[in-house]
């Protein structure tokens, strides 16, 4: 039977766990089995980076910690060994960063995640794993929006670049002249006949 001392710490773990994933919009659970020291602190650098929370974790405390956070859904994949990232402002982050990482060793591997407080399974993470960054997604649709105004703002400088609107009305008076001269030249014709 552990001690009292003990108990109290892991409960302590337990409830800090819980309110974190409360916290967050998304994490990711990984098998970190295989992972030498280097590598583990350029991953833990760059998830920092990115503000994502990576801790190593027991099996036993995720699972209590996911039942504390009415997260359901993890049992299953609670086996070997574990580690739980965290964001509380990006859905992609931690995704991103860990499957590029599964991606270069073997023995690293994603097991579930969550968005919302709902668990996604492997190929939902997967594919959340894929998009792009939130910045080079805000840039994408800051350039669909400037899109409309930069094509207005060109074809006034081309209206500029040819004189003015007096010069492009003077240019367009001659050609609907002779397009008009062009439509009644058939119908003169066709009157003659």
């Amino acid at each position: 039977m552990p001690s009292t001392v003990i108990l109290e710490k892991k409960q302590a773990q337990v409830a800090a766990l819980a309110e974190r994933i409360k916290g967050s919009i998304a994490g990711v659970v990984v098998d970190y089995k295989g992972i030498n020291v280097e590598d583990d602190t350029k991953l833990r650098k760059e998830l920092r980076e990115a503000g994502v929370e990576y801790t190593v974790v027991k099996n036993t405390i995720l699972k209590r910690a996911a039942e504390a956070a009415e997260l359901e859904g993890l049992d299953p994949i609670l086996e070997g060994t574990t580690a739980i990232a965290t964001s509380a402002d990006d859905y992609v982050a931690s995704a991103r960063i860990l499957q590029k990482y599964a991606d270069g060793h073997d023995n690293f591997s994603l097991k579930s995640g969550y968005l919302d407080g709902e668990v996604i399974d492997l190929a939902k993470l997967q594919a959340l794993a894929k998009l792009p960054s939130r910045e080079v997604l805000l840039a994408t649709v800051c350039s669909v929006f400037n899109a409309p105004i930069a094509a207005f703002a060109r074809g006034v400088q081309a209206i500029v670049d040819k004189g003015g609107v007096e010069a492009c009305e003077k240019a367009e008076a001659p050609a609907e002249e002779a397009a008009a001269e062009t439509a009644e030249a058939p119908a003169e014709e066709a009157a003659a006949e």
